[in-house]
C-alpha cells in the first residue's frame, strides 16, 4: 500500500521494480469506506510522512503490517507510539545522498570563495579585486554523520583536496579518511576542523549535540553546514556565536521551524540578518527526477524485505521514542 500521493512516474517506478506478480495499492485511490478494509490486508507500507496521510482511526488496521517503507530521507516525524510493535520501520537511506552532497560543496565554496558578498559589493558599484578567498585544498572537514550523505560529501570534497575526519556510531568506514572515530572523538574532530558538516539522524542522542559547549571548540573561521536537521544545533547557543564571531560562517539547509513539521517557517532568532549566515530552504535534494528516484529506492528496499533479503535502514525505534 502506498500511502502519499504519488505522481505517475513515481508509480511507474514502483511497478517496475516490484514487477507484476505485487499488488500495488494507492490510499488515494480508494473509498473512504474501504480503505480501513484494504490496510488491514497490507503487508508493507510505502509511506512520506504517515502521520499526515493516515486519519487517526486507520493506524488500527496495521496490526498485521509487516514493515513501512519510508519515501522520506529523514525518520524523526514517525508517530512510532501509533504504530505496532512489530511493525518494522524502514528509512530510505542514501535516496538522496548525491545531490546533497553536491549541495553541501556548493555551500562551502560559495563562503570559502566570498560570492554572496561580492555579489553584494557589485550591485553597489564597488568592483573589490583586493579581498582575498579561502582555498579548499588542504582543508579540514570534520563530517558528523557518515551514513550516506557523509559519505557522498567525502568523496566529492576529497576530490578538491580536503582531509577528512569522519564521525559515526561504529568508529568504521571502508571509505578513505584521515580519521574514523565515534561520538567520543567530537571534540578531537571539531578542534581540528575548518569546515564542520552535519549529516546525522535526528534521534534522542542527536537533538541538541551541538550546544556552546561544541561550538567553542571550533575555530573562530569555520564554516558549520548542515544539511540534516535544525533541532541537532542549540539555536540560541548558535546565534550568540555568530553574533561574537564575525569569521565562524554558519551555512544552514536546515531550519527548526519549518513548514514541514510546523506549518511555516520562521526563526527564534534573525540569523537572515547576520552577514556570517548563507540560508537555503532545505532542498538540497530536490532535482529533476529527484520523487522519482526516491520512490524507486524505496520500493527497492521493500522488494528485498518481501524477498527475505537483508535490507537497508532498519530504523531502530528506541532511538526516537
Amino acid at each position: 500500500m502506498v500511502t502519499f500521493a504519488a505522481d505517475a512516474e513515481s508509480r511507474d517506478a514502483i511497478q517496475q521494480v516490484l514487477g507484476r506478480e505485487v499488488t500495488v495499492e494507492y490510499l488515494k485511490d480508494l473509498a473512504m469506506s474501504s480503505r480501513a478494509r484494504h490496510l488491514a490486508d497490507t503487508d508493507v507500507l510505502i509511506s512520506w510522512n504517515i502521520a499526515r496521510e493516515l486519519q487517526p482511526n486507520e493506524f488500527d488496521e496495521l496490526a498485521h503490517v509487516g514493515a513501512m517503507q519510508l519515501v522520506s530521507a529523514g525518520v524523526d516525524q514517525v508517530p512510532f507510539s501509533k504504530l505496532p510493535t512489530n511493525l518494522t520501520v524502514l528509512g530510505n537511506s542514501g535516496a538522496y545522498a548525491e545531490p546533497i552532497a553536491e549541495h553541501v560543496v556548493a555551500m562551502v565554496l560559495a563562503v570559502y570563495k566570498n560570492l554572496v558578498a561580492q555579489h553584494e559589493k557589485l550591485k553597489r558599484g564597488d568592483f573589490d579585486q583586493d579581498t582575498e578567498s579561502r582555498m579548499l585544498r588542504g582543508s579540514k572537514c570534520a563530517i558528523l554523520g557518515f551514513g550516506g550523505i557523509g559519505r557522498a560529501a567525502a568523496r566529492l570534497l576529497r576530490l578538491l583536496g580536503v582531509e577528512i575526519y569522519a564521525i559515526n556510531t561504529t568508529g568504521r568506514t571502508d571509505e578513505r579518511v584521515e580519521l574514523i572515530g565515534t561520538g567520543a572523538d567530537l571534540e578531537h574532530v571539531l578542534r581540528l576542523a575548518d569546515i564542520v558538516v552535519i549529516s546525522l539522524p535526528l534521534t534522542n542522542s542527536t537533538r541538541g549535540m551541538i550546544g556552546a559547549r561544541e561550538l567553542s571548540w571550533m575555530k573562530e573561521t569555520v564554516v558549520l553546514v548542515n544539511v540534516a536537521r535544525g533541532a541537532i544545533i542549540d539555536e540560541k547557543a548558535l546565534f550568540e556565536k555568530l553574533k561574537v564571531q564575525p569569521r565562524f560562517t554558519a551555512a544552514l539547509e536546515a531550519w527548526w521551524i519549518e513548514p514541514y513539521n510546523a506549518g511555516e517557517f520562521r526563526t527564534n532568532y534573525p540569523f537572515l540578518d547576520l552577514p556570517n549566515v548563507l540560508g537555503c530552504p532545505h532542498n538540497s535534494g530536490i532535482v529533476r527526477d529527484s520523487f522519482v528516484n526516491g520512490a524507486r529506492a524505496a520500493a527497492t528496499n521493500v522488494r528485498r524485505w518481501l524477498n527475505k533479503q537483508p535490507v537497508l535502514g532498519v530504523v531502530e525505534r528506541r532511538d526516537y521514542t
